[in-house]
């Protein structure tokens, strides 16, 4: 019987996201040692000719003096910890990133979009492998790297199935030992996939591996089938070019609280990462549908530009349908997903 091999897996993957319309490119090609580098180091995480020119795209309006201070300010992300620079990049990236120019001889503030939320198709979808980063001399390399933009928001770390040691969560440990190797990478990081090829789940930089969740379906409307892979399930569901936004704009949040140490006393303020599942993806934006109708709005792009356009994108299973404009918006059970 022929084994799955961890490459098998990876051009596995690649083939759905490039299905999914992400162009695929081979990290080697592009390094700074081959013969046409993108990266003048193996310490450049960020494709910067590809943010420049997104940027450009989505911030016409904006001076190109502006447009390059914004690139400094998400390179210039060092605080000590990972987190933190992991947040404040977050902020910039759902926000905008704050700059101020001369207009008609006043000073103007403004923002610059790194992605544009409103039109998915107007960004820049990139998959690459064996990706090389090299900071404080160590040498790492993940397995697949999703880049919108230029920006490296998805580490995807794989694992050979035939392996009996090689499990999903050898994967997670790995991606630990990303973090701390080459922090630069995951500043920028909005969740992480782990699999063997059988499993698959997702997570932020600081859940643990109970909190890696499984996407168990690829439409929002049913659960996918138990003979369909984990990891299919999770490219189509989540990885696709309007979900992956929308989780990275509205479904993350950064949670403060406070750890006591038993030992000392000593309190300290903790950041936890938190990435909805996907039954509360689907369910929340079933809710706002619900109130969307109920409002009487026509679409989702009337209510606000900032939602996905096809109402019927995501429902949830068993859901009555209700006449528009009826005030009747529905309540969701948060344990169950369900209205």
């Amino acid at each position: 019987m022929n084994r799955i091999t961890e490459s098998e897996i990876e051009e596995f993957a690649i083939k759905l996201l490039e299905n999914l319309g992400y162009q695929y490119i081979y990290g080697p090609s592009i390094a700074p040692d081959s013969d046409t580098p993108v990266r003048k180091s193996f310490e450049d995480v960020l494709l910067i000719e590809q943010l420049k020119s997104a940027i450009g795209r989505i911030n016409p309006e904006i001076p190109k003096d502006a447009r390059e201070d914004a690139i400094k300010q998400i390179q210039r992300l060092n605080f000590p910890e990972l987190i933190v620079n992991n947040e404040a990049f977050h902020r910039m990236l759902t926000e905008g990133v704050k700059v101020s120019y001369q207009k008609d001889g006043n000073v103007r503030g403004d923002f610059v979009w790194l992605i544009d939320f409103k039109c998915p198709g107007n960004n820049e979808f990139t998959v690459i492998n064996q990706f090389t980063v090299i900071e404080e001399g160590i040498n790492k390399r993940p397995d697949i790297i999703l880049f919108v933009n230029g920006l490296p928001l998805i580490v995807i770390e794989l694992k050979n199935p035939a392996d009996e040691k090689a499990t999903v969560k050898s994967a997670f440990k790995q991606l630990q030992t990303y973090k701390q190797a080459m922090p630069c990478l995951f500043n920028y990081n909005g969740f992480m996939v782990i699999s063997d090829g059988l499993e698959a789940r997702a997570g932020t930089l600081s859940a643990g591996f109970s909190r890696f969740m499984t996407w168990k379906s690829s439409d929002g409307k049913t659960e996918a089938s138990h003979l369909i892979g984990q990891l299919e399930t999770l490219i189509k569901g989540m990885l696709n070019k309007e979900t992956l936004l929308d989780l990275i704009r509205h479904f993350i949040v950064f949670e403060k609280a406070k750890k006591e140490y038993k030992e000392n006393g000593i309190i300290t303020i903790e950041t936890e990462k938190k990435l909805a599942a996907y039954h509360q993806y689907y369910a929340v934006n079933r809710a706002v549908e619900s109130t969307i109708r109920a409002s009487g709005y026509q679409s989702k792009t009337e209510f606000s530009h900032t939602l996905m356009e096809s109402p019927e994108s995501y429902g949830v299973p068993g859901v009555k349908q209700q006449p528009p404009g009826d005030r009747k918006g529905g309540v969701v059970w948060p344990y169950t997903g369900k209205r």
